[in-house]
């Protein structure tokens, strides 16, 4: 197995910096869509065979040095009890919001290999076909409550911080369930076989510094924490988090993930001994291949003093990228930091 990605999780030296994108999975490769094509996005999640396919499109296709599970991070919140739905060109929606006490009482703890065993029968078939390793992943929980209390995704996230501000109790008692309905899902996905886990903190932007000190990074912590035994290594992604990099270093995650808005060097320096994974714009795929690869050397430059460096995107692959693009990208990163 090419396990470049782990040594490099590990801070361990490595024969060239390991590429993996975030969304790698999805629209932008015609052989995704033409797996998705006739079926809800949801029948996909829940059929292993054609998870597996489309996971190993872009190893195959591209080269990528990590496969990531194809899923979805509000998986596990449906098998909380709530209603799931994927709308057209308006994304995921709960007709059922967790805005009062009764309603959050109602939700379960599940058992994920009962609930969701199409996910952990994915991570075993996949296991059996990999050549590199395979990254288990769930949403954190600040981000999955606020589709749960808005419905859907949000601009503003008024009904999230209005619940925050002034019913804190029903807002944390929500997030302490999602908390174990987390943990309990990424300690499957490991006894699975999961090589790798991340936590993707989408929304974790939207939050001052201390209100995510006090508000999301707690239950990111317990979660990491029980994770620990597990001896995988986790990373920890906050979305637009440039101004939380201390406190996501302070997670316990291995690896700290980064989106663009940050010079990759200065991100280094500030979470100290930590392997980070990032941080390409996911539109300057769509440089010139000259540009591109000058783009490319200059961020494997800035990234030298990390302790171990994934490349990635900053966020997942914009769906109308052409994949030949993402391919140059992939073929620059391992010549170009060939050591």
């Amino acid at each position: 197995m090419n396990d470049t990605f782990l040594k490099a999780c590990r801070g361990e030296p490595t024969d060239y910096t390991p590429i993996w994108m975030m969304r790698q999975a999805g629209r932008y490769l015609p052989e995704y869509q033409k797996v998705r094509s006739g079926r809800t996005f949801l029948e996909l999640c829940k059929t292993p065979e054609l998870c597996v396919e489309v996971t190993l499109q872009p190893v195959d296709i591209l080269g990528m040095d990590a496969a990531i599970l194809f899923s979805d991070i509000l998986i596990p919140m449906e098998a909380m009890g709530l209603e799931l739905e994927f709308l057209e060109g308006r994304g995921p929606f709960f007709p059922q919001t967790v805005r009062d006490r009764a309603t959050l009482d109602r939700l379960i703890i599940p058992d994920p290999d009962e609930s969701m065993g199409f996910v952990m029968e994915t991570v075993r078939l996949l296991r059996k076909e990999l050549k590199v390793p395979l990254i288990g992943f769930a949403g954190a929980p600040f981000t999955c409550a606020t589709y749960l209390i808005e419905g859907g995704s949000s601009k503003v996230f008024w009904e999230t911080k209005k619940m925050m501000f002034t019913d804190p109790d029903l807002f944390h008692g929500l997030l302490e369930k999602i908390t174990r309905c987390t943990t309990a899902y990424l300690l499957a996905q490991a006894g699975a076989g999961a090589q790798a886990l991340q936590l993707f903190d989408s929304w974790a932007g939207i939050l001052a510094p201390s209100d995510f000190e006090a508000c999301a990074l707690p239950y990111v912590k317990r979660i990491i924490a029980d994770l620990k035994p597990t001896g995988l290594p986790i990373i920890y992604f906050a979305n637009n988090g440039a101004t939380l990099l201390e406190y996501s270093a302070a997670s316990g995650a291995d690896v700290i993930g980064l989106d663009w808005r940050i010079n990759i060097g200065d991100a280094i320096r500030r979470v100290g001994d930590k392997a980070v994974q990032g941080n390409l714009d996911p539109l300057a795929l769509l440089l010139p291949a000259d540009r591109l690869r000058v783009r490319i050397k200059n961020l494997l430059d800035d990234a030298q003093a990390a302790k171990g460096h994934i490349f990635n995107l900053g966020h997942g692959i914009h769906q109308f990228t052409p994949p030949e693009q993402a391919r140059i990208a992939v073929d620059a990163v391992h010549e170009l930091s060939r050591r």
